[in-house]
């Protein structure tokens, strides 16, 4: 299996080697100061909004416990959008084909909207869901959807969260600029990348509708993404730049 894909760690092989995938790289490499306030919001949002259960938690489980549990909040939500994410996601690979699905009420509103969107558009699928790989740079990733209409190809991303980000257009140009790709059904071939891929963009998918955000497509994406990588990659060495503290003078060898 030339590149390998677990989607319950969310972890890349290629030719049986670990290989970091781009969204991955990005966490890593592209700070996100605003991901530290959504937190701190998250937590206290819970606490005004549940003054009793906080008091409750403080009187019954005392100061370390209540910290562990309200620290955990912004996660709670973030798993709880991530599962609603999935199974948007898992929806709309079929709609897009014009397989018929069966809805669960609580996000019945994003697959219509979704739907909505591909008539109005005249959407024709090209590939949806696969994993694509790069050697040259060593990256590996997932995209959702690239369809052809309005006259271009366009290399597709769908979010479900509460916005989107212009960052959306280094994580799709870096699938753009995949080497090959494989699907589910044949994960031992590798195919080339489909040709004339010229605009990226994200669908933002709510329960009020789907709408297309253009994303930046001229190349220059995909050339942050190499400088994002190149630092994610080196983390660890950046870590060891910290030597072992000196106590004494005449232990005095100071590294290079």
């Amino acid at each position: 299996m030339t590149l390998k894909f677990n989607a319950n760690s969310h972890r890349y092989w290629i030719d049986g080697r670990p290989v970091t995938g781009v969204t991955t790289l990005m966490k890593g490499g592209l700070p996100k100061p605003a991901l530290m306030y959504w937190s701190a919001k998250s937590v206290a949002e819970f606490v005004a909004d549940n003054p009793e259960q906080v008091k409750a938690m403080w009187e019954e489980d005392n100061r370390r416990k209540t910290v562990e549990a309200l620290k955990g909040v912004p996660w709670d939500k973030r798993d709880e959008a991530a599962a609603r994410g999935t199974e948007v996601h898992a929806l709309a690979a079929d709609v897009v084909h014009g397989i018929e699905v069966v809805v669960p009420p609580h996000i019945n509103g994003h697959v219509e909207g979704y739907a909505s969107w591909l008539d109005r558009f005249a959407v024709a699928p090209v590939l949806t869901e696969c994993s694509v790989g790069n050697r040259k740079h060593w990256y590996a990733g997932r995209f959702d959807l690239i369809a052809d209409f309005g006259g271009y190809r366009w290399m597709l991303d769908v979010k479900t969260s509460k916005g989107v980000y212009s960052d959306t257009a280094i994580q799709t140009d870096a699938y753009r600029n995949s080497e090959f790709y494989v699907t589910d059904d044949d994960p031992d071939t590798e195919l080339p990348m489909p040709e004339g891929i010229e605009r990226l963009g994200v669908l933002h998918v709510t329960e009020d509708g789907t709408t297309l955000y253009p994303l930046q497509s001229d190349g220059e994406p995909f050339r942050d993404f190499l400088h994002i990588a190149w630092i994610s990659k080196r983390s660890k060495v950046i870590d060891s730049y910290l030597k072992e503290p000196i106590y004494e003078l005449t232990d005095l060898e100071i590294p290079a």
